[in-house]
């Protein structure tokens, strides 16, 4: 790339985990009710939820509002660790591999980042995945088996000092499965809606684009990432028992979950994983674009170009 001035690199991690944390605010209830009805049905039990609805007014019935914000905290960490780090490795390559005329990369380009910028973002964030898992579903357990974490900071402390820091990790294999799919569906089809939507519908670069091509972003990211996020969701918050684990790896849960309890289970939670993700995808977007263009306008003193 020619020496053109923009966003420091440094820069980069730090908009894209903001622009994540921005949008976790918004939609950490849809967080807690997709990893509740995820969770529904695990060890052979009945599936306690019918319908989102009905996880919804459960949840409050037996909880209160506030517990739909149960693992806040380690929701906005998992956004400076994992979407900080994807966001900000994205948004790097997307630079490196722009054409030599300045435009965007091709559509398989922006796809093998996209994966590649979600590995490295799984890696480092899945400490905090492990503490949100836990710290949403333990509402659903008796008083006597929850873990009763105060926040992120505690949960990391105790999973070190109770369990090992490797459990930190537990569940890393099908978290960086989960973020290879959806970072390259989500991050390459949104470049991609992103260009055909305004060449087509004639939409200028703006708020109500972004909104559309987040929105096709997250449908599509929704559908085919959904099997890799319950694998990893019970295994991260499984329990081993005399040294014996509920499941062997994410095969193993996906081949249980579908002999038990049927083939579209592993789209279980469907409703609040893509109202969340679609939402999620928009907000973060738009901060990040949002971020970038204030960014290149008030320091730069320029317009952005390219787009994201």
């Amino acid at each position: 790339m020619s020496g053109e001035q923009g966003i420091p690199n440094y820069l980069k991690f730090v908009f894209g985990a903001s622009a994540g944390m921005g949008g976790t605010c918004f939609v950490q209830p849809l967080d807690l009710l997709k990893n509740r009805m995820q969770l529904s049905g695990a060890g052979g039990k009945a599936s306690e939820y019918k319908s989102t609805f009905h996880a919804f007014r459960s949840i409050v019935a037996k909880e209160g509002i506030l517990a739909l914000y149960n693992g806040l905290s380690a929701g906005l960490l998992r956004q400076l660790t994992y979407t900080g780090t994807r966001l900000g490795v994205y948004t790097y390559l997307f630079e490196i591999f722009k054409r030599p005329d300045g435009t965007p990369p091709d559509f398989a380009t922006k796809v093998a980042i996209g994966m590649g910028a979600g590995i490295c973002g799984a890696f480092v964030g899945t400490p905090a995945e492990v503490s949100l898992i836990r710290m949403t579903a333990d509402g659903r357990l008796p008083p006597q088996e929850r873990r009763n974490y105060k926040n992120v900071f505690d949960a990391l402390l105790r999973i070190i000092r109770e369990e090992g820091v490797l459990t930190l990790w537990r569940g890393a294999m099908p978290t960086i499965g989960r973020a290879i799919a959806v970072n390259g569906a989500q991050l390459g089809t949104y470049s991609q809606a992103k260009e055909i939507i305004g060449k087509n519908l004639h939409m200028r670069d703006g708020i109500p684009l972004h909104f559309c091509a987040s929105m096709t972003s997250g449908l599509i990211t929704t559908i085919v990432s959904m099997p890799f996020d319950i694998a990893k969701t019970r295994i991260q918050n499984m329990r081993i028992v005399d040294g014996v684990a509920e499941y062997k790896g994410p095969t193993d849960v996906l081949v249980k979950v579908v002999k038990t309890e049927g083939l579209f289970a592993l789209w279980k939670g469907f409703v609040p994983y893509f109202l969340r993700l679609g939402p999620h995808t928009v907000l973060t977007f738009i901060f990040l674009e949002q971020l970038n263009s204030a960014y290149f306008h008030y320091v730069l003193g320029k317009k952005k170009s390219g787009g994201l």
